[in-house]
């Protein structure tokens, strides 16, 4: 008889169960109950039953491993976990419809972008590398860049200050990102005319021309900048009219989108926008530049 144990065999590793087949209808009855604290409401908007509803967000808290609501005297409220949890639920659900629907795809680690009504309207965005800025960029943008630097991000700095004509800043508000400022000699302005520009002032970005799909395009943007208190450049190119009931023109511009503070400390995104002299994003070419209005650019006096 041999001497030597037989070795048992090694157990294999625990495998996480993969994520559930109803994940995306599970954090879209999670999202519709936070917006209306209502099982109801919830239940009508989205087609189902009180059962299913119930089922969804119980099986998200125990996938989670806490509670998203409380509920007493059947109301219902949002715990810490739920608050913290909404924003990037909200962001699945927005980025899943423009995925299924193939308007979101990433080129080379970076997101983009695209929409086209059939009235014409189009709009495609593609994140781009900041050293862009930098390799033949726009002089505007860059000294954006160097002020949002050397500002510290204070919109009411005095390193700041030689830059607010130019540039556009928004508030985060319960109803979406509102418009607060609109630069004299910006972009914007030099496309729209001073007079509607200033109409911007207030407005959601939902009743920008474009919609609710545009408000939903420049949201991931925005709200990756929110998040990272940090900067970022995306180059778009659309059809939009430059007056209300016009025709679609052409128009291709870079953005740079940077997080700022108000005076009060709270968020603010500062927007820096300018023509664009070439196209790069994959699929797009550059009969847009040739198309576009001349005088809609931005002249810079930096």
């Amino acid at each position: 008889m041999s001497d030597i144990e037989p070795v048992a065999p090694v157990p294999p590793t625990p495998q996480k169960d993969p994520a559930p087949a109803l994940l995306f209808e599970m954090i879209r009855s999670f999202v519709t109950l936070a917006q209306t604290l209502n099982l109801s409401h919830a239940v009508a908007q989205l087609a189902s039953t009180r059962q299913t509803v119930r089922r969804h967000i119980q099986q998200l808290e125990e996938a989670m491993g806490a509670p998203l609501f409380t509920i007493e005297n059947r109301r219902y409220s949002l715990t810490k976990a739920g608050v913290e949890a909404l924003p990037e639920a909200r962001d699945i659900i927005d980025r899943g419809k423009l995925w299924l629907d193939g308007k979101t795809r990433h080129a080379d680690g970076m997101l983009r972008l695209s929409h086209e009504e059939p009235n014409g309207w189009s709009f495609h965005q593609q994140q781009q590398p900041l050293s862009l800025i930098w390799d033949g960029g726009s002089a505007m943008m860059q000294a954006a860049l160097q002020a949002w630097c050397m500002s510290r991000g204070e919109l009411e700095s005095e390193a700041f200050r030689a830059m607010r004509p130019y540039v556009l800043v928004y508030r985060d508000s319960p109803n979406g990102w509102i418009c607060t400022e609109v630069g004299e000699k910006s972009f914007y302005t030099q496309w729209w005319g001073w007079t509607n520009a200033r109409s911007s002032i207030g407005r959601p970005l939902k009743l920008f021309p474009g919609g609710p799909e545009f408000e939903n395009m420049l949201n991931f943007p925005f709200r990756e900048v929110e998040a990272t208190c940090g900067v970022r450049l995306d180059e778009v190119v659309t059809q939009i009219p430059r007056e209300e009931g016009g025709e679609p023109v052409p128009l291709a511009y870079k953005r740079l989108l940077m997080a700022g503070r108000y005076p009060d400390k709270s968020f603010a995104l500062i927007a820096a926008v300018d023509r664009s002299t070439s196209v790069n994003i994959a699929g797009v070419d550059d009969s847009f530049l040739r198309e576009m209005p001349l005088d809609a650019k931005v002249t810079f006096a930096g």
